[in-house]
């Protein structure tokens, strides 16, 4: 994975971090960084697809995650997460993701998934329908394919 990309983000998700975040040397616990994405990949995902995931009628299923831990997040600092799409299959898609300090551009982590489309009530991957193609598409302005 690399740390530094050429990506172009247009979806950012603010995170309030709470106490219970913290270990004992005043960090963010690293267990807690896959949550802020988490939290990012779904405010991501509802924005561009304008709904909330319908699950037994279709969605999207995290089959990796890859995370880099770049540089502590600290007792009172603003991060934010940045998200895109940032390749499209047939079946499935590669997201990259950011964390950041807002105030000075400092990477805290980076993070790769990729994700497949899927059908809840038949319980089997299906290809990624046209209309979530559409919009990914029309929302992320370099894209790839394969």
């Amino acid at each position: 994975m690399k740390k530094e990309t050429n990506y172009i983000f247009h979806h950012t998700t603010s995170v309030q971090i709470r106490f219970n975040d913290f270990d004992s040397l005043e960090h963010v616990n690293n267990s807690v960084y896959q949550n802020y994405f988490d939290l990012a990949r779904t405010s991501y995902i509802e924005q561009v697809f304008e709904q909330k995931m319908q699950w037994h009628e279709r969605g999207l299923v995290l089959v990796k995650i890859t995370l880099e831990f770049i540089r502590p997040i600290l007792m009172d600092e603003k991060v934010e997460v940045k998200t895109k799409i940032y390749k499209l299959g047939n079946k499935s898609l590669g997201m990259a993701q950011q964390i950041i300090n807002p105030e000075t551009g400092e990477l805290k982590s980076v993070s790769e998934s990729v994700m497949v489309a899927y059908i809840g009530s038949a319980d089997k991957p299906c290809t990624i329908p046209d209309d979530w193609r559409k919009k990914i598409t029309r929302f992320e302005s370099d894209i790839e394919f394969n």
